[in-house]
């Protein structure tokens, strides 16, 4: 299912394309986040001796109530983040593929495309590269960028902005987190949420803070730059 943008207004005059990356810049059925996931799991069994039940209890809880697991762990049990971010991020790269038509499409947006992420820079670096991509974004601001608060924490929002100099009047945001979009909207970008079916990712979902919806998001890039031409 995917509702192509309306110009008219929402998407009119924005040249700034923020992307998130973990089942944004790929699509979701690439099971890559399910690898974290599992591994984060292990990291709270290992670190609280916890069987796997009450492990991922507590792993989505630390989510939903800090933004991150890390950050729930890093206030609650004082965990070394480098140390959480290399473990959990210590997986298989083989999903995920070179995609030459989302190339295509990010190469015929004529602007800056930026990628805003809760993971940190070295993970982010590795899903580009293995997308084909990470020549044509401008830069990553990453957890450590955001002072380790995560997305959607709107003082990490003013600091994206700051950082990289830029206009939400002119940017589109790109989020498979409903939640994450809120303070963008906020903020005056325009909004494009990829749906997945989680029930992660539709946590805090306000239509009001949604401009346009997609399943996939080169889909939504073509049908943006056909209504754009």
């Amino acid at each position: 299912m995917t509702q192509q943008p309306h110009l008219a207004e929402e998407f009119r005059d924005r040249d700034i394309y923020v992307f998130d990356l973990d089942n944004t810049l790929y699509p979701a059925e690439s099971n890559l986040f399910a690898q974290v996931d599992v591994k984060i799991g292990e990291y709270v069994q290992n670190l609280l001796s916890l069987g796997p039940v009450e492990a991922r209890t507590l792993q989505k809880q630390y989510l939903v109530n800090h933004g991150t697991t890390l950050k729930g762990l890093m206030e609650n049990h004082d965990v070394d983040p480098q140390h959480y971010l290399d473990a959990v991020h210590d997986i298989d790269m083989a999903p995920i593929k070179s995609d030459p038509a989302l190339r295509k499409s990010l190469e015929a947006l004529e602007g800056r495309r930026i990628v805003f992420t809760n993971a940190d820079e070295t993970y982010a670096k590795r899903v580009l590269e293995r997308l084909g991509v990470a020549d044509l974004m401008e830069g990553i601001f990453d957890i450590h960028a955001a002072n380790l608060d995560p997305k959607p924490k709107p003082a990490v929002y003013d600091k994206f902005l700051s950082d990289h100099d830029v206009d939400p009047a002119r940017a589109i945001m790109f989020e498979d987190m409903a939640r994450n979009l809120v303070p963008a909207h906020s903020l005056g970008m325009a909004t494009v949420w990829i749906n997945t079916g989680s029930p992660w990712g539709e946590q805090g979902h306000d239509p009001e803070t949604v401009h346009a919806e997609t399943d996939l998001l080169n889909n939504w890039l073509k049908g943006y730059l056909s209504n754009k031409a």
